[in-house]
């Protein structure tokens, strides 16, 4: 495979990690890797109180249990998915076929908007929880903004990945319909018949005589 395809360089190339770790899509799936471990590292560590009416532990979030687990599933959901992809991501340029780049940024793509929808609802819903809680807990007030502030910055780091895919798709769409060439482009034009057309060596009819006929004299 020749050239950059899908945002990967050649088939067999030599690995170059400095390189590897300035492409603007590994950075967005670094920086969105560290905001899913504040996330789900917040809400785990601090995300949980203590009240005198109940010898249970309540969500810090207005009491609500939905809210830490909403939490903590998409934050360790994302910090899996961003390993995958960054093994893909050193993957990706060892891979020959076209097909299997393409179904890789495909998945990329529709990865990244399922998780950018999915941040954008965490933080409606936590933020909505945290203004509306009543009892303020003691300990993890910090824990609790700071994971509403990451659950917004992920937005727009799931954001720039969406964004990256989708320019490596594109790319590699343009790439490939530019290096295709119509096979019948190989072959000879048919010869037009009426340009070929020639008369034949015999076509001159005769032409009918403007003599007057003249009768013999007796």
């Amino acid at each position: 495979m020749e050239g950059n395809v899908y945002g990967a360089a050649m088939s067999g190339g030599s690995f170059d990690l400095s390189n590897f770790f300035q492409q603007p899509h590994v950075i967005a799936r670094v920086v969105s890797w560290i905001f899913s471990i504040v996330v789900f590292a917040c809400i785990s560590s601090e995300g949980y109180m203590n009240l005198p009416t109940s010898g249970k532990l309540q969500c810090i979030f207005n009491q609500n249990v939905d809210a830490c687990h909403y939490g903590v599933g998409i934050g360790v959901l994302a910090f899996l998915i961003c390993i995958i992809f960054f093994a893909l991501d050193v993957y990706l340029p060892q891979i020959s076929n076209a097909n299997q780049r393409k179904h890789i940024v495909l998945a990329d793509l529709g990865v990244s908007a399922l998780w950018t929808l999915l941040w954008f609802i965490g933080f409606c819903f936590l933020t909505n929880q945290w203004v509306n809680t009543t009892v303020m807990p003691l300990i993890g007030v910090d824990s609790a903004r700071a994971t509403i502030a990451f659950c917004f910055f992920s937005i727009f780091s799931w954001g720039l990945l969406l964004a990256f895919a989708y320019k490596r798709y594109q790319a590699g769409v343009s790439d490939f319909s530019e290096k295709y060439t119509d096979p019948s482009s190989d072959y000879p034009p048919y010869p037009n018949v009426a340009e070929n057309y020639q008369q034949p060596p015999f076509g001159n009819a005769a032409q009918p005589s403007t003599d007057e006929y003249i009768p013999p004299a007796y």
